[in-house]
Formats: C-alpha cells, sequence, structure tokens
C-alpha cells in the first residue's frame, strides 16, 4: 500500500508579507507523487515564498533525495564532474570530510552572494539542500530577496539596471581538479570559457509565476553592465553590491537536523557561511528545472 504524502499533523507556517521562508513539518517527501495535490502545493509554497524549509527529513538515502527532486522538476547534472557523488551525478557534493581515504566532492563551495548557474545562457530554477554532517561554528546560510531590494533601488541606481543588460561570468569561481595538473593559468582560464562563456541576462528580470521584477545581478558572478564604460562599470556595481548586501537585506537560515531546504534561484541570492579549519562539513545539493522560463522573454 502506498504511504500518504503528507503526515497527519501536516504543518505550514508561510512568510510574512515582505519577508522570505516558509517552514513545513509533516510532510514525507518519500511519498509526494507528481501531480498531486500536495505535490502542487509545494511548488506554490516555493514561488510564493521563495524559500521552503521542510523539517524532519531524517535518514534520507541518495536514491530518496534524488527521487524527491525528480518529483520537483528535472535534476541537474553539474558541468564539472569533480563535484558529482560517485552513484548520483545529480548529487552535487560539498565537502571536506575524506570517504574511505579518497577525496568526495569540493570543499568550500558558495562562499560569496550567487544565483546558481546565472553564468548558464539558462540558470538554474530551484536549488535543494540536504545537509548530513554539521560543522559546530557554522550551520548557515544567507540569502537576500533581489524583489525586495530592487523595491528599494534609489532612482540614481535604478536607472542604470532598468531595461540594462548585465554579463555574468563563472571563471574565477573554478576549482581546480586533479587533472588541472601541469596546466597553466590561462590554459585553465582558456577551458572554463570554452564550457561556460560569459553570459548576458536582463539585469532586471521578471518572474514568470509571480510576475515579481526582480534584480538579476551578485557579486559573486556579474561582472558589468553591458554599454558602460570600465571605470564607470567600476564605480556602478560597487554602489549596486553595496546596497544588496546591506545588514537589513540578509536573511538567515540557521540548519537543524533533518532539514530539506528548496529555494527558488530567481528571486534569492545566497551564500554559505564559511567552516573553521578542523570541523567536518558535508552536504548533498541538487539543482532543479522547474520547466518554465527562468524568466519572461526567455525560451525555456
Amino acid at each position: 500500500m502506498n504511504q500518504p504524502a503528507l503526515k497527519s499533523k501536516l504543518s505550514i507556517t508561510e512568510a510574512a508579507p515582505g519577508e522570505i521562508g516558509a517552514e513545513v513539518f509533516g510532510m514525507d517527501v518519500t511519498a509526494l507523487t507528481h501531480g498531486s495535490p500536495e505535490w502542487d502545493m509545494l511548488r506554490q509554497l516555493i514561488y510564493r515564498n521563495k524559500l521552503v524549509v521542510i523539517r524532519e527529513q531524517f535518514g534520507l538515502t541518495e536514491q530518496e533525495y534524488v527521487d524527491f527532486t525528480r518529483k520537483l522538476g528535472r535534476p541537474q547534472v553539474y558541468f564539472q564532474f569533480h563535484y558529482h557523488h560517485p552513484d548520483f551525478p545529480e548529487i552535487f557534493v560539498s565537502n571536506n570530510v575524506n570517504e574511505d581515504g579518497k577525496k568526495l566532492g569540493v570543499a568550500g563551495t558558495g562562499r560569496y552572494w550567487h544565483t546558481d548557474c546565472a553564468f548558464e545562457k539558462k540558470p538554474l530554477s530551484f536549488t535543494s539542500i540536504y545537509p548530513l554532517i554539521f560543522p559546530q561554528s557554522a550551520r548557515e546560510t544567507s540569502y537576500i530577496d533581489m524583489h525586495r531590494v530592487y523595491l528599494e533601488l534609489p532612482d540614481d541606481l535604478r536607472r542604470y539596471v532598468d531595461g540594462a543588460m548585465a554579463v555574468h561570468e563563472g571563471q574565477m569561481r573554478y576549482k581546480v581538479q586533479a587533472s588541472d595538473i601541469d596546466r597553466s593559468l590561462r590554459e585553465l582560464l582558456d577551458r572554463v570559457n570554452e564550457e561556460v562563456p560569459p553570459v548576458t541576462h536582463p539585469a532586471v528580470i521578471e518572474h514568470p509565476v509571480t510576475g515579481e521584477k526582480i534584480l538579476y545581478i551578485s557579486s559573486g558572478f556579474t561582472t558589468k553592465l553591458v554599454g558602460l564604460s570600465y571605470e564607470e562599470n567600476q564605480r556602478v556595481m560597487q554602489a549596486l553590491f553595496d546596497f544588496v548586501e546591506r545588514p537589513e537585506h540578509i536573511h538567515t537560515h540557521y540548519w537543524e537536523e533533518g532539514d530539506l531546504i528548496v529555494w527558488d534561484n530567481r528571486p534569492l541570492i545566497h551564500k554559505a557561511s564559511a567552516v573553521k579549519p578542523g570541523e567536518a562539513s558535508r552536504s548533498y545539493r541538487i539543482g532543479i528545472y522547474d520547466d518554465l522560463p527562468f524568466y519572461m522573454g526567455l525560451e525555456k
């Protein structure tokens, strides 16, 4: 007999107006079925709240985690294989603990403000994270709602982004791997630029579901606005990033055992916390395409 997708005591707390982050208790993600009312409810929670924390998901296997993300959309296989779980390529492993003496995944990922895969022609719709080993000193991920930031932009900055195109590049965040030994920095940069050349997206995008306008830039990946001189770009981009990253814009999620989190990459930029030397940390990440245009005007 199939288990119900929801446990008997489902509890949902949605974000207050102008805030982000819904919290869900009592959901059995292993029993969720694609196209069910519960599935639609979860998707709408993500779009409406931008960030959803599903509590008490203890002991999910890798297969169960992958299966859950397949119900939400189409899991991404990240373009660089050294991030992959050896048995489940959909799982991006952020990890500083060796497995049977062998390196697993990549340590120290995402410690800067960014939205996942902004440097690709078709960026990632959702990101999901499932931590397995928690460090003692750093158990948080921080987020900024770029719809709210856009609404609050002062006029002198808004005039630069409305109708503008922004350039996003991933090369400076590339993490070297074993096959890079004996390659020059020039060779490495050339290879990264072949795999993910710089792309442009509107500096202000429109969400395909909510219709919200979103400032789509980040200090992690956005390098310039098209049409500005080098000097003006340096000044304007720094002013934009300074405004975006103000403390009052930051929402911090403090991880608890059993948390499974999903967020919408369109309106949110995020930043992982740094782990102190000697502390163990491991988390699984799966990117999910929801098979909608990333923003209005972009093909699926």
